[in-house]
């Protein structure tokens, strides 16, 4: 999928490419961040086997009774871990909680990095095996493919090329799987109530693989929403809250939505898969003194990743 307002970006052409490619990825993928604060990406290396295999599991775990969900469900964890059930997330500033569920899935820290105990275990789901190993996959293609998402972003920035690694190795990212559930009575439903308010993401950048179906729109910069049509098998990029607190507002985070469908498509399921690349809780989020001048002053104060997590973990109810 390409628009003159959503580009696409061939993603191996940064990886494996030469210097040239290498800056000309990096000019268009900063731009986009800078207008739009959206992309697609193709030639990623996660392949369309296992994006089936992802979107498989994925629904049948939301298949599991009501009551097998509930066993997965961790209030003490605010929806970081685990399974987490309709009506507990609100998008900030929404009266109505968001037509959906989600199971989420956290780092899992491999060598001996103390951060390790910082971080609540994952739920291991039971029933299905084949659900926590293709998940976990998932997460560590779409961790490395961020990393390189990163790198491109900070030779735009002209910082170091590396300046994100230290703060995302071991980050506190997230991979969150979405049920949007079928309505058999959508008449009964309050007016404002839809599969996902309008929202800003709270992190770095976050990676889409994949949908069901269509539904996610964009509010552009004339305040119009435009659907994001991707393929399948492509991986829709945007900027989040953190990266522009960090950039003071020059990489842009766009509000975006998951829209009901048509009426007689309200009683079937929508189903989702994004990863929320976030840096370890102490990277500090204020303002790159480059991205501050007479033009553009500083707009934020400082805080820290793990502060402002914190702090929009609870304007979105799902931390008290």
């Amino acid at each position: 999928m390409s628009t003159p307002y959503i580009p696409s970006l061939d993603l191996n052409s940064y990886i494996n490419g030469d210097d040239v490619q290498r800056k000309k990825f990096s000019d268009e993928l900063g731009r986009a961040f800078n207008n739009s604060g959206f992309v697609t990406i193709t030639n990623h290396g996660v392949s369309q086997e296992l994006i089936d295999k992802l979107y498989e599991n994925i629904q049948a775990a939301f298949s599991l009774s009501t009551d097998q969900k509930q066993q997965y469900e961790k209030v003490e964890l605010a929806g970081q871990r685990g399974y987490t059930s309709a009506g507990k997330e609100t998008a900030k500033g929404a009266k109505t909680a968001d037509l959906k569920e989600f199971w989420q899935i956290g780092q899992e820290v491999l060598d001996d990095d103390p951060i390790k105990f910082d971080y609540p275990e994952n739920e291991f789901l039971a029933e299905i095996p084949g659900f926590n190993e293709v998940t976990r996959e998932i997460y560590q293609r779409l961790e490395s493919n961020g990393k390189h998402l990163l790198r491109a972003i900070s030779t735009y920035l002209e910082l170091p090329f590396d300046y994100f690694d230290q703060h995302v190795h071991n980050g506190n990212s997230i991979l969150r799987g979405i049920h949007y559930f079928p309505i058999p009575d959508p008449d009964a439903l309050p007016d404002d109530a839809v599969r996902a308010g309008a929202h800003e993401d709270i992190n770095l950048i976050t990676l889409l693989i994949g949908a069901s179906a269509d539904g996610l729109e964009v509010l552009t910069r004339s305040d119009e929403w435009l659907p994001i049509k991707a393929q399948h098998t492509d991986i829709v990029v945007n900027v989040g809250d953190m990266l522009q607190r960090l950039t003071n507002n020059k990489l842009r985070s766009t509000t975006h939505r998951v829209v009901n469908p048509p009426l007689e498509l309200m009683k079937t399921s929508r189903y989702s898969v994004p990863f929320f690349l976030h840096p370890r809780s102490n990277m500090s989020l204020a303002s790159l003194k480059s991205c501050i001048d007479e033009e553009h002053p500083k707009v934020y104060t400082d805080m820290t990743a793990g502060e402002y997590l914190d702090e929009r973990l609870r304007e979105i109810g799902l931390k008290n």
